[in-house]
């Protein structure tokens, strides 16, 4: 049974769009409104504020990534299997999710000081998801000796950026697409026992302050 979308469902998907079409600053109230076909001040009896839709679509994005990729980070599997099924999930909420995802990704810098600090801090904890099954694979010896946070904040970046790019009714699936990009970054990671252990601190500064992603 197909479910009926609420008044407030509408504005928020309604809002995805507009916002990763436009942005968010320049995408009024009365757009949304317009966009629904109802009046700008009809809009209030569903929402406080712009601010607080944008607050709603980022923070159930930020719900949906993690529950897909803390289970699967939580096995007792391989950190190479751990990783690869990580990229996967990650990239199967972008792609079935992409409006939302692409706010949660770009807008998420126009919420006021407190939300903001609150998915600031709700972001580092996913990324420190992908931190700390690359530290296990280096522990073990799956992977190479790395930095764990400039890898994964490299994986992440490249994960998101597929939101920028990808289209339905592309020549690609998003299956595809993620199994080569996992692919890509297990086999960069795979540890080659043929060459030198290298400590990261050897060879990769630490990074300063909170990356910018």
């Amino acid at each position: 049974m197909q479910m009926v979308e609420t008044r407030r469902q509408q504005i928020e998907s309604v809002a995805s769009a507009l916002f990763r079409e436009r942005g968010y600053a320049a995408t009024s109230v009365r757009d949304i409104a317009k966009a629904l076909d109802i009046q700008g001040g009809s809009l209030y009896a569903h929402v406080a504020s712009k601010e607080d839709v944008l607050w709603s679509i980022v923070s159930r994005a930020a719900d949906r990534f993690r529950e897909r990729v803390h289970p699967i980070a939580e096995r007792q599997t391989s950190a190479t299997d751990r990783l690869r099924e990580m990229c996967r999930a990650h990239v199967e909420v972008v792609t079935q999710n992409l409006e939302t995802a692409s706010v949660f990704l770009d807008e998420w810098r126009f919420l006021g000081t407190e939300r903001q600090a609150a998915i600031a801090e709700r972001r580092d904890a996913y990324e420190a998801l992908f931190r700390r099954v690359i530290e296990e694979g280096v522990a073990r010896g799956e992977f190479t000796p790395t930095d764990p946070k400039i890898t994964a904040i490299a994986i992440l970046s490249a994960l998101n950026g597929i939101a920028t790019w990808y289209r339905l009714d592309g020549p690609l699936s998003a299956d595809s697409i993620a199994d080569q990009y996992a692919g890509l970054f297990i086999r960069a990671l795979a540890c080659d026992p043929s060459k030198p252990t290298v400590r990261p601190s050897q060879s990769i500064p630490k990074p300063r302050g909170r990356p910018i992603r």
